[in-house]
């Protein structure tokens, strides 16, 4: 299929298919279905490709045999490609879960970055390639109400599969552009912490405050290896300095402030 067309095409059985994003190239893959249960986007997810090449990721997203897709990919040098409507159900959060949902596919958009991650030595995200990205999810956001705290990492979402897009990507760059919701870390340093095995009504209150911002854990006080992948993801996107699964003062204290922090639900 040709890319660099932005007029009408064929997309299965769909009779048409233009791209939602104004700079987007659309190259549309098979590998889509309905949102189910009157269910619309909520929730934006960022994914980097984790292939040698975007040539190779987006080929693979248009071919029916990898049962995977997105509903775009954005290259290094900025260029965008749409490759699913953001009005069906993309196939790109996999088995994953956030606030209690489980159907992510049928509540989000998937955005797949260009970048190899651990192929290439988890190579930086180029700033045309930010750009561009901001660029997008700004459309998106406003397009669908998407609320702030609901910009989450592949990671986020499936903590115990997924790393990406990863600690070197640059999510204060999209917060200062209105895109998704950070806080500045709080500093590394000594003092109490949580780590795999330790028990109690402190490891449960932990637990419900990474529960409460979203992530999938249980509340039963066992820092177990579920609670630590939490903490892991946790730390990927929003204490990337030590990604260690310890629950230390810096990391709790970022989660505090992030919650406190959420924008107000209005009514």
């Amino acid at each position: 299929m040709q890319l660099g067309i932005k007029s009408k095409k064929t997309l299965g059985h769909m009779s048409t298919f233009e791209p939602d994003h104004p700079r987007a190239d659309v190259h549309a893959s098979p590998n889509f279905g309905p949102r189910k249960d009157g269910k619309r986007p909520s929730i934006l997810i960022l994914h980097y490709t984790g292939m040698e090449t975007g040539e190779a990721a987006e080929s693979w997203l248009a071919n029916p045999q990898s049962k995977v897709s997105a509903h775009y990919v954005v290259y290094e040098n900025g260029r965008i490609v749409q490759m699913v409507p953001e009005s069906e159900r993309a196939w790109h959060a996999g088995q994953s879960s956030w606030k209690g949902e489980t159907d992510i596919n049928s509540c989000s958009i998937g955005i797949e970055i260009v970048n190899g991650g651990p192929l290439l030595g988890f190579p930086d995200f180029p700033e045309q390639q930010i750009k561009a990205l901001i660029d997008l999810c700004r459309g998106i956001v406003t397009r669908h109400h998407i609320r702030s705290e609901n910009v989450l990492a592949h990671s986020d979402i499936a903590p115990a599969r997924k790393i990406d897009p990863g600690e070197k990507f640059p999510w204060p760059a999209l917060y200062d552009a209105g895109v998704g919701h950070w806080v500045g870390p709080s500093p590394v340093r000594g003092g109490r912490f949580f780590s795999l095995g330790d028990e109690g009504q402190p490891v449960e209150a932990l637990q419900s405050m990474l529960a409460l911002y979203g992530y999938g854990v249980p509340i039963d006080g066992v820092f177990g290896s579920s609670t630590q992948l939490g903490i892991l993801a946790f730390q990927r996107h929003f204490r990337p300095e030590k990604v260690d699964g310890v629950a230390d003062v810096s990391t709790i204290e970022t989660l505090h402030r992030l919650l406190s922090a959420l924008p107000a639900v209005s009514s």
